[in-house]
């Protein structure tokens, strides 16, 4: 059975180890650090680990030689979860914007996580989900319903299969492309045409393992296609409109970095920091502001539309921007405004 969700995620990695150095840590080579604490772990599986880049300090890949110091943070990273965990079902409350025989449409809340995985084991959407189904059938990745997923702090809708007939049919139409997926995003800067394409393999960093890159020659990743149209232009931050043609992971948060326009607050690709504006310590502090009221990436799924496969009929569903979103979006709005009163004053 083809299985979109399973392309999507082949570049994740799951942390099997994580230590934070002592106050009182002597600088120590990275590999003998690590031997220290793994149980029955020798020298050489660590250093392969180190040679493949699964070894990071404080987020960057290092090597063997790598002097580890007072409140390092050393994570061993896999592309292979540590062990199989029992999915627990769990009474958590869902949002579910359709529902019938053989599907499910959700509308994901952000900071929820949609799968048991490493750190979050418990709270999340499929837990959530097994409590509301018994029977949900599984993907080749064993997870429960699953066809497609969205990133912990990005908030939006997600289609479920309830059988196995459901999971094939849906699975096939994510990867034949022929679904519907636009997504709302708050980035930095001003975008210099009103529509656009970015195109460029996407694949996993070469010097971070927690970001993807984009190889715009082609030589790594996979290919990867996203078209923007701006919606709403608010001085220094843009409100852009995403269709993608293709779903990689982390996609729209890397094309955009790519082209020099990081999602506003996306902490991991360094959106957090202010990119674009003045230097004026009122301007710092209402940017901080901002990051306060949407505390994640500005990113939302906010139309979703497949062939239901059961009816054959197009099914589109469309959800709400979320509160912080919204509150952010007026912070910028009432700023350009007054802005633009300085500037004809």
């Amino acid at each position: 059975m083809i299985n979109r969700e399973q392309e999507e995620e082949n570049d994740e990695l799951y942390e099997h180890y994580c230590f934070v150095a002592t106050n009182g840590q002597e600088p120590l080579r990275v590999d003998k650090f690590l031997m220290n604490f793994i149980e029955n772990a020798t020298r050489n599986k660590i250093q392969q680990a180190i040679v493949a880049g699964s070894v990071l300090v404080n987020d960057n890949i290092v090597k063997a030689n790598h002097k580890v110091k007072p409140n390092d943070v050393v994570r061993v990273v896999l592309a292979h979860p540590p062990k199989e965990s029992v999915l627990e079902p769990e009474d958590i409350p869902i949002d579910i914007v359709y529902e019938d025989d053989e599907v499910i449409v959700v509308n994901k809340p952000a900071g929820m996580v949609v799968h048991p995985g490493h750190g979050n084991q418990n709270g999340t959407l499929v837990n959530g989900l097994l409590h509301h189904i018994e029977n949900l059938p599984k993907n080749s990745n064993e997870r429960p319903g699953l066809v497609h997923r969205i990133d912990k702090d990005t908030s939006g809708l997600l289609v479920i299969a309830k059988t196995e007939f459901a999971m094939a049919h849906l699975s096939k139409q994510f990867f034949d492309r022929t679904t519907e997926r636009l997504y709302y995003a708050i980035v930095w800067g001003n975008l210099e045409e009103d529509t656009g394409t970015i195109e460029g393999n996407i694949g996993r960093s070469l010097n971070n393992r927690l970001q993807m890159s984009v190889f715009p020659n082609g030589e790594f990743g996979k290919r990867a296609i996203t078209h923007y149209k701006v919606l709403e232009r608010l001085t220094y931050v843009t409100l852009v409109q995403c269709k993608l043609e293709t779903g990689r992971t982390h996609q729209i948060r890397a094309h955009f970095k790519h082209i020099g326009h990081t999602l506003f607050n996306d902490e991991r690709y360094g959106g957090d920091k202010i990119l674009k504006g003045t230097t004026f310590t009122k301007y710092k502090q209402f940017v901080e502001n901002c990051f306060k009221v949407l505390p994640r990436q500005a990113l939302h799924a906010k139309t979703l539309g497949f062939t239901h496969p059961k009816t054959g009929e197009f099914l589109q569903f469309n959800s709400e921007l979320p509160n912080d979103m919204v509150e952010c979006l007026n912070k910028w709005r009432t700023y350009s405004e007054n802005s633009k009163h300085e500037i004809v004053q």
